[in-house]
């Protein structure tokens, strides 16, 4: 079968590559580190202007790239690792050697090009540049020290995101030390660098630092001695290419495109054997060499859901065996109640990837599909393209390896919302029973005992806060999202609005669910962005906290509230939210009445809109607390 890379070739060669540019996530969906190197080679002589001709909505990320010594080589895995995600890579590369010019001169390239990203790979030299011809370890700590001195004052100064990297200890470096104790002294001080240097990220929100040590323990050799010497590339080719897979998930995750839920097959990918054929007896994942890789693969996943992923099952066998396998069978680390759905049935596995993304009121793009079987997996590939998925077959002890190759679920910073999203689906479903059980929709709402509090972000929720505007689609009025910078900065600027919403309800906390960015100018106040979790959407949630709102700003002696709505693909929903509040619409330009673009709502405070009946509100901006409903 033909690679990526060779139908990338092809594609080029027929002057196609431009046009077919949405196919190549696809065509290079299953490719390893040297393959996405290749088609980064490929793609190097894409015309941006001709892709977003054709594809006006593909992300163009700009990353600066610039390091101790030479860092070019690291560009073509990440144009084409940036592709697999299918977004486009403009690269602006610093001089050989010149790090720390290019990242504190103000008005040097790197920082006059606004990168989304900026890398700067750190290696031996970094440490032995600064020591004297003849030396020991102590004088390879004494330059630790000095560099991690520069390193903090870059994460301090760089604007936006900072990449720095562990640095790992080459042997041609620790073999010059004789003696075993040196030997042992330098891997003490060199990990004692590092881990100084992970350390680094507690204080700094805006740095992210990649461990080379599980890449390097995967990836080969570190450097390869010629190029090393005769052109100062002082990371290997392999490595390089597990690195910039690492960035390529560190994009995805800045860009908000983090992964939700794991949907899994059962046969010979959750479990050894088939159900259907081998019965309950029959099936394993543990007593045996095969079943033991099934239970560590088990355990992964466990690990996983224990940081908010959801998981779900969409498997072809009969519902009750395989839920009573899922509830009794002695060998499984997960049981029925992890999974937030369970499809058990002999329906085409695109049309059950959908049905769980609709249950769980999430975006196919949102799911990533493990399966054993090439046919399924092509299938779904075909039927829901939007889903990720991920290969299973051959080797079971190979599948924890494979589920984590892709990072789909990396994000920046695990937050409280993220750690308790399984619970909250388990409520979804208690919900959906007291939803079941009322006479109608309003009966429902009032025996649901909605709150809603809306104030300012306490500090530790900006990450939060962030991960809301980037991740919500469907209630998000503008369109576009925040870095937890932008919101701080924004947050503490004169003149600006940062509220968030928090709201419960019988079941329980649902945790920060909302926010509200808005500029208050000449008397007004402009609602520059508002989003709202679709887990809560429909509960009058939205209504409260711009009922609130409101209400506040004609305590400030305000005239009015104006606010924007920018279509989407996904957020047509929303679409009618502000005139159902009392806004009217205005069209300074004279546009016929269509919502195709942007649309000015206003808003003259004269008759102000009622907090829904069935809501409590119990926090209020500039108010404090309160004890009951308003």
């Amino acid at each position: 079968m033909t690679k990526g890379p060779d139908l990338l070739r092809e594609l080029r060669s027929r002057g196609l590559l431009e046009k077919a540019y949405d196919q190549v996530p696809a065509l290079l969906a299953e490719e390893d580190g040297p393959g996405a190197a290749a088609a980064g080679r490929t793609l190097a002589g894409l015309d941006h202007d001709a892709v977003l001709e054709h594809h006006p909505h593909t992300p163009v990320v700009t990353v600066a790239v610039t390091g101790q010594s030479t860092v070019g080589h690291v560009v073509d895995p990440l144009r084409g690792e940036l592709a697999r995600h299918g977004m486009l890579l403009r690269p602006v590369l610093g001089e050989h050697g010149t790090y720390l010019r290019d990242l504190t001169d103000p008005a040097g390239e790197l920082r006059t090009a606004a990168p989304d990203l900026t890398l700067c790979l750190l290696d031996a030299e970094t440490l032995f540049s600064q020591v004297p011809a003849v030396w020991g370890p102590e004088d390879v700590e004494r330059a630790g020290e000095e560099a991690l001195g520069r390193c903090a004052a870059l994460a301090a100064e760089v604007p936006g995101t900072l990449v720095l990297n562990t640095v790992p200890l080459p042997r041609s470096c620790s073999h010059q030390l004789v003696d075993h104790r040196s030997r042992a002294r330098l891997g003490a001080v060199w990990r004692e660098f590092n881990a100084r240097l992970l350390r680094l990220t507690e204080n700094a929100p805006r740095l992210v630092v990649i461990d080379m040590e599980p890449l390097v323990g995967e990836g080969g050799p570190v450097t390869d001695p010629r190029l090393a010497r005769h052109a100062k590339v002082q990371l290997g080719g392999g490595l390089l290419a597990a690195y910039a897979r690492e960035i390529g998930h560190l994009v995805r995750a800045l860009r908000g495109r983090v992964r939700k839920c794991l949907v899994l097959d059962l046969d010979n990918t959750l479990w050894d054997g088939v159900l259907g054929e081998d019965g309950p007896d029959g099936i394993a994942a543990a007593g045996t060499l095969r079943g033991e890789a099934f239970g560590a693969f088990q355990k992964c996943v466990g690990q996983l859901a224990s940081q908010g992923v959801l998981l779900a099952v969409s498997s072809k066998n009969d519902e009750g065996p395989v839920r009573e396998a899922l509830a009794a069978h002695p060998d499984l680390v997960l049981r029925e109640p992890d999974f937030a759905a369970v499809n058990a049935n002999w329906e085409p596995k695109d049309r059950n990837l959908t049905d769980i993304a609709r249950a769980l009121d999430l975006a196919p793009d949102a799911l990533v599909f493990a399966d054993d079987s090439p046919a399924e997996r092509a299938q779904v590939r075909l039927g829901a393209p939007e889903v990720a998925v991920v290969a299973l077959d051959g080797e079971p002890a190979l599948h924890v390896t494979r589920l984590l190759a892709d990072g789909w679920f990396d994000t920046l910073r695990l937050t409280d919302e993220d750690r308790a999203r399984t619970g909250e689906y388990r409520r979804r479903r208690e919900r959906g029973a007291l939803r079941a059980g009322s006479g109608s929709y309003e009966e429902f709402l009032r025996a649901l005992e909605v709150s809603v509090g809306l104030g300012p972000p306490r500090r530790h929720e900006f990450a939060r806060v962030s991960q809301l505007t980037l991740r919500t689609n469907q209630f998000n009025l503008t369109g576009g999202g925040h870095t937890e910078d932008e919101l701080a900065l924004q947050a503490a600027a004169p003149g600006r609005l940062l509220l968030v919403a928090r709201s419960a309800d019988r079941f329980g906390d649902n945790g920060l669910v909302g926010a509200v960015l808005a500029t208050i100018a000449e008397g007004v106040l402009r609602l520059d962005g508002m989003w709202l979790s679709c887990r809560v959407l429909g509960r009058g949630v939205e209504q409260a906290c711009l009922a609130v709102l409101l209400a506040r700003a004609r305590e400030l002696g305000l005239t009015a509230v104006r606010a924007r709505y920018v279509p989407t693909a996904r957020n047509h929903r929303a679409r009618d939210f502000y005139p159902s509040c009392g806004f009217t619409r205005t069209d300074p330009d004279g546009s016929d009445g269509s919502t195709d673009g942007p649309v000015v709502f206003h808003h003259d405070l004269a008759r102000l809109p009622e907090v829904p009946a069935h809501v409590r509100v119990t926090e209020t901006p500039g108010g404090g607390r309160a004890d009951g409903p308003r």
